[in-house]
C-alpha cells in the first residue's frame, strides 16, 4: 500500500474509533456544523463519553486524544478522572506519561494515591510502589489505610514485606482482616510459613478469604497434609469452602498423585454443588489424569456441560501424558469441530503426545498446519516436541536438521531432547557434541553429564565413563536419587534404591525375591546396560533388582487386593529394565500396574505397556 492511502487508511481508522469523544450527541454537533458554530458540550454527557472512552481504550494515541479532551472541557477531579487516566498511562505501558500526569493532578486525595500505587504494584514494579507510599505520607501528608496496603503488599519481596508489616503495626492497622490476610498470602509466597502461621492465629474470626490464603500457602509449599488438616478445621467451624478452596487442594493433589484423598474431595464437590464449575471439575479432571486414572478424567469431561477452552485443553493434555497419542489427535479435531481456536499450548500437548505415541507422520503434518492453518508461530516448547518426536524414533538427522533451521537459538530442552535419543541409539559421536553444547548452556545440571556418561556406558567405553564422572565430581555436581512413591491407607510410601528404612522392608524384600523368581521363569532377563558401573554381570543384576520402582511394585503385592491397579510414582525417568520387569509383574501377577515417570505414564497389563516400549 502507497504511504498515502495506508496514511488515510490510519486516520480514517483513529477517526472512527474516537468519534464517539466528539459528538456527545450527533446531533447537536451536525447542528452546530450546519450554522457555523462550535457545539456547546453537555458536561454530563461528555463525562459519560471520556469515561467510556477510557474504560475501552487501547492505544496511546486514543489516549492522549482524551487527555487532550479532559485538559480542554473537564476537571481532573471529576469523578476521578485523573486517576483512571494515570491507570490508563500505566496499563499502556508508558509509566513516565503516568508519573508526569499524577504529579499534574491538583487536589490529589487518599483515593488518588491508593490508585497510583495500585497501578505499580499490579505491575510488580515494587521499587516504584514503594516510592509512592513514601510521597503520599512525606509529600502529601496522607495517612495510609487498608486499601493502601493491600494494594502495596502483593508487589513486597521478603524485605520490603517486612517493612511495611512494621509499618502497619506501629500505626495500628494490624488488626485489620484484609491487612492480615495480604500479609499472610506475601510471607506464604516466600516461604515464610510460620510467620504466616502466627499472623493467621492473629485473626479474631477468620473468612473464607483467610482460610483460602493459609490452605493455599501450605499446599503451594508442599505441606498438602497441613492444607487438608487447615481445611478439616475450617469445616468444622462452619465456613464452608468455595472453588478456590478446591482447586487449591486438588492442585496440591495433582504434583504428587494422592487418589482417597481427591476421591473424597470428589465427594465433596459434589454435596457442595461446586461440579457446576468449571475450573473445579477441570481441576479435579487433571488431578485424576495425574493419578493415573485416565478413565476418571474422561468421566469428568464428558460430565461437562460446556467445557471451556481451559477444559479442552486439559483432557488433551492427559491424553498426552497418558501416551494416547490417536486419542489426542482425535480430541482435537473434536475441540475444532466445537468453534475452539487452538493456541501454543494445545499445540504443545498434542505434539507431546505424537511423540510419546510414535506418530511422526502425524506430527510432522500438525507441525506444518500449526502455522499455515491456525497461524500459531512455533516456539522453543514445539520445537522441542519435534526433535523429541525424531529422536525417539531414530530419526536423529531428521532431528538435527530440524534444530539447525530454527529461527530461534535452541535452549537446553530441544538439545536435551536430542541427546535423549543419541543415547537410545548409541549415536556417540553426535551425543558427545550435543551434550557438549548442553553444558556449556548450562554446566551446572548434572543430568547432561549423566546422559553423557550413559551413553559411555552402553558402549563400553569406562574410561570415558570416569573422565565424565571426575568432571562431575570436580564441580561438585550430585545425580538426583531415584526414588518411587506409592499410596497406601492415606499416606505415602517412599522407596530409594536399595532401601532398607521401611518398617516392612523384610517382607517387601523377600515378596520381590519372590516375584523375581517368577519372572524370571517367564522369561524375564534382566538389562545390566542401565548399571552405570564398571563391576561384574552378577553384581550389576543385584544392583538393578534393587531401583525403586521394584521395591514399590512389590510393597503393592503386598498391601493391595487383586482387582486394585498398583499405582507408582517416579521423580525420574523409568529405566529399561525396570520397564521390562513391570512388564512381566503385570503378566505373572495377573494385574495392573501404572507407573508414571518424569515424562509420562506407562500402564502395564498382560505383559504389555501402553507406550507400545516407546518412550
Amino acid at each position: 500500500m502507497a504511504p498515502l492511502f495506508k496514511f488515510i487508511a490510519i486516520k480514517h481508522k483513529l477517526k472512527s474509533q474516537t468519534r464517539f469523544l466528539h459528538d456527545p450527541p450527533r446531533f447537536f454537533d451536525s447542528c452546530c456544523r450546519q450554522h457555523n458554530a462550535q457545539p456547546q458540550y453537555n458536561s454530563n454527557s461528555l463525562l459519560e463519553s471520556v469515561i467510556r472512552s477510557i474504560s475501552r481504550c487501547s492505544s496511546i494515541p486514543i489516549c492522549r486524544l482524551i487527555h487532550s479532551r479532559v485538559i480542554k472541557s473537564l476537571n481532573y477531579n471529576d469523578w476521578f478522572i485523573g486517576d483512571r487516566l494515570v491507570s490508563l498511562y500505566g496499563r499502556l505501558g508508558f509509566i513516565n506519561d503516568a508519573h508526569n500526569l499524577f504529579n499534574e493532578m491538583p487536589n490529589k486525595d487518599l483515593v488518588s494515591w491508593n490508585s497510583f500505587i495500585s497501578l505499580f504494584s499490579q505491575m510488580g514494579e515494587v521499587g516504584l510502589s514503594l516510592n509512592a507510599f513514601y510521597r503520599m505520607r512525606h509529600e502529601d501528608g496522607m495517612s495510609p489505610n487498608e486499601i493502601t496496603l493491600i494494594s502495596l503488599i502483593p508487589a513486597c519481596g521478603i524485605v520490603e514485606g517486612g517493612y511495611v508489616h512494621g509499618f502497619t503495626v506501629k500505626n495500628g492497622l494490624l488488626s485489620e482482616r484484609k491487612v492480615l490476610n495480604s500479609l499472610i498470602n506475601m510471607y506464604g509466597k516466600y516461604g515464610c510459613l510460620n510467620a504466616a502461621s502466627r499472623l493467621f492465629q492473629m485473626i479474631k474470626l477468620p473468612n473464607l478469604v483467610s482460610w483460602n490464603s493459609i490452605i493455599k500457602i501450605h499446599v503451594q509449599n508442599g505441606l498438602l497434609e497441613k492444607g487438608i488438616s487447615n481445611f478439616n478445621v475450617m469445616r468444622r467451624v462452619e465456613i464452608y469452602p468455595d472453588q478456590a478452596t478446591i482447586v487449591s487442594i486438588l492442585q496440591g493433589c495433582a504434583e504428587i498423585g494422592i487418589g482417597k484423598v481427591v476421591d473424597a474431595f470428589h465427594g465433596n464437590i459434589l454435596r457442595s454443588g461446586l461440579d457446576k464449575s468449571i475450573p473445579t471439575m477441570t481441576a479435579l479432571l487433571n488431578v485424576y489424569s495425574k493419578s493415573g486414572r485416565l478413565t476418571a478424567s474422561c468421566e469428568i469431561f464428558g460430565e461437562m456441560k460446556e467445557p471451556d477452552m481451559i477444559a479442552w485443553t486439559a483432557m488433551l493434555a492427559a491424553y498426552a501424558m497418558h501416551g494416547y497419542g490417536r486419542h489426542a489427535i482425535d480430541h482435537f479435531d473434536f475441540m475444532v469441530q466445537k468453534g475452539f481456536e487452538p493456541d501454543h499450548v494445545t499445540f504443545t500437548h498434542l505434539l507431546s503426545a505424537c511423540s510419546h505415541s510414535g506418530l511422526v507422520n502425524e506430527g510432522k503434518e500438525l507441525f506444518k498446519k500449526m502455522s499455515d492453518v491456525y497461524k500459531v508461530k512455533p516456539r522453543l516448547d514445539h520445537y522441542s516436541c519435534m526433535v523429541d518426536l525424531y529422536g525417539r524414533s531414530g530419526r536423529l538427522k531428521d532431528a538435527r536438521a530440524l534444530i539447525d533451521s530454527m529461527p530461534m537459538e535452541p535452549n537446553s530442552e530441544v538439545w536435551g531432547a536430542l541427546l535423549n535419543g543419541c543415547k537410545v541409539y548409541g549415536d556417540i559421536e553426535l551425543g558427545e557434541e550435543v551434550a557438549g553444547k548442553l553444558i556449556n548452556l548450562n554446566p551446572s545440571d548434572p543430568r547432561n553429564y549423566i546422559m553423557l556418561s550413559s551413553i559411555y556406558s552402553k558402549a563400553g567405553r569406562w574410561g570415558d565413563f570416569l573422565k565424565v564422572r571426575a568432571l562431575m565430581k570436580d564441580q561438585g555436581l550430585v545425580k538426583t536419587a531415584g526414588c518411587s512413591f506409592i499410596e497406601h491407607d492415606y499416606k505415602i510410601h517412599r522407596f530409594l534404591v536399595s532401601d532398607q528404612a521401611h518398617p516392612d522392608i523384610e517382607r517387601i524384600y523377600a515378596k520381590l525375591n519372590e516375584l523375581m523368581i517368577k519372572i524370571r521363569k517367564a522369561g524375564y532377563v534382566a538389562n545390566t546396560e542401565f548399571v552405570l558401573h564398571d563391576v561384574e554381570e552378577d553384581v550389576k543384576g543385584d544392583l538393578v533388582k534393587m531401583h525403586s520402582e521394584k521395591l514399590a511394585i512389590a510393597f503393592g503385592l503386598l498391601v493391595y487386593s487383586d482387582n486394585v491397579p498398583l499405582i507408582i510414582m517416579k521423580n525420574l525417568r523409568i529405566c529399561g529394565d525396570c520397564h521390562n520387569m513391570a512388564r512381566f509383574a503385570a503378566l505373572v501377577e495377573n494385574r495392573v500396574i501404572i507407573i508414571r515417570d518424569t515424562r509420562r505414564f506407562h500402564h502395564f497389563a498382560e505383559g504389555l505397556c501402553s507406550c507400545g516400549d516407546y518412550w
